[in-house]
């Protein structure tokens, strides 16, 4: 079971909040996704994710095909009872990692040839295989296999590189038709920082025909003001009635602005990378927890913030665990992080069903130092 239900709409902006119904539980967007690269968010339980309010988490094709292996998952019929996840899971389709892990890599019409980061093996990663490698994960949300470009890429590179995207749709589409699993796919746009480019991509994602479609290609080295001028221009123009889905973005902020261009979906490593280097992300901004201001502070990093790391801990603590690198630093900045992320989406959600998200962007904001 596979479907999308907008419940409100924003009055001044495009943002909107809706429902997407799968086999494993409802998802109220627009949501983030935790990133759980090998079947783990980093330091934390599946039950802790829960409780910070994790409605679905992300995992990676590429690392999971390369570690355990299919062979491993298959015996648990799929990597939600492998992991004890029971809610939705979305993975990607290993394309990017490939493109940026791979010891050796060459891309053709059939896919991607590599060589395995772990152990130097070879692989071909092709739009079968892909989905191949997502249906045996069981995974609720499969992603299609998409070519990925460094930035700034040339237009007749970038247009190369949609045109190969969109052929590589229609085989994964066309090798999903032929199974019986359950889930469902989504389409990605392509189309680099170029708008023209950017359309022609999102019209043949869109002629193939999907159940939700992404935005990738963001996120990649471009300045920030041109990674939000293009999602401003695609974000828009994908069909209303399925879901909107932003890959690999991104900070606070970002979340917030491209909600309020009617975005539906995000992942991104930030909060789980960034807490295990010492970042901290509050109302007021992000900190670092290794500053000297914390050596003796009493109080928890966020006195508004009602995670398990603020209702128990202080800045103090936090400080000298990382100071130590004591293992259960990250798990503190962890929870502390994801619950922020869960939390702010939350506010997003409730926010747009009151038509009061521009109100609360500007005093999301304003709270913040700068």
């Amino acid at each position: 079971m596979f479907n999308f239900t907008i419940k409100n709409k924003s009055k001044i902006s495009s943002a909107r909040t809706g429902v997407i119904e799968t086999d494993r539980g409802r998802i109220h967007t627009p949501i983030f996704m935790p990133v759980g690269t090998l079947a783990t968010v980093k330091s934390v339980s599946p039950e802790e994710l829960k409780a910070a309010g994790a409605q679905i988490i992300l995992g990676n094709t590429y690392h999971l095909y390369l570690r355990p292996g299919c062979d491993v998952i298959e015996r648990f019929a799929g990597v939600h009872r492998f992991m004890n996840w029971d809610r939705p899971i979305l993975t990607d389709s290993g394309g990017f990692q490939v493109f940026s892990l791979a010891k050796l890599s060459r891309i053709s019409e059939e896919g991607y040839a590599f060589q395995s980061h772990i152990d130097g093996s070879r692989h071909l990663l092709t739009p079968e295989k892909s989905v191949e490698i997502q249906q045996c994960l069981g995974s609720d949300i499969s992603m299609c296999l998409d070519q990925c470009l460094q930035y700034p890429a040339e237009y007749s590179e970038t247009e190369s590189s949609l045109e190969l995207t969109a052929r590589w749709a229609k085989r994964c589409k066309d090798a999903r038709a032929e199974s019986d699993a359950g889930g469902t796919l989504f389409g990605i746009v392509q189309g680099g920082m170029f708008n023209d480019l950017r359309r022609r991509s999102l019209e043949s994602t869109v002629e193939i025909g999907f159940n939700g479609y992404a935005v990738g290609g963001l996120s990649v080295g471009e300045p920030k003001d041109e990674m939000l001028a293009v999602a401003d221009f695609t974000i828009p123009r994908l069909p209303e009635h399925a879901p909107r889905y932003v890959m690999g973005v991104g900070t606070p902020e970002d979340l917030v602005e491209l909600s309020g261009m009617g975005a539906d979906m995000f992942d991104c490593v930030i909060p789980t990378r960034n807490a295990r280097n010492g970042q901290l992300f509050t109302r007021r901004g992000a900190i670092n927890i290794c500053n000297a201001r914390f050596k003796y502070d009493m109080e928890p990093v966020d006195a508004q913030c009602d995670c398990y790391t603020c209702r128990h801990y202080s800045g103090a603590y936090l400080r000298h665990l990382y100071m130590a690198r004591e293992l259960l630093a990250y798990r503190l900045n962890t929870l502390h992080n994801l619950h922020y992320y869960l939390d702010l989406m939350q506010q997003i959600r409730t926010a747009i069903d009151r038509d009061a998200f521009e109100e609360f962007k500007r005093d999301f904001y304003a709270l913040r130092i700068t």
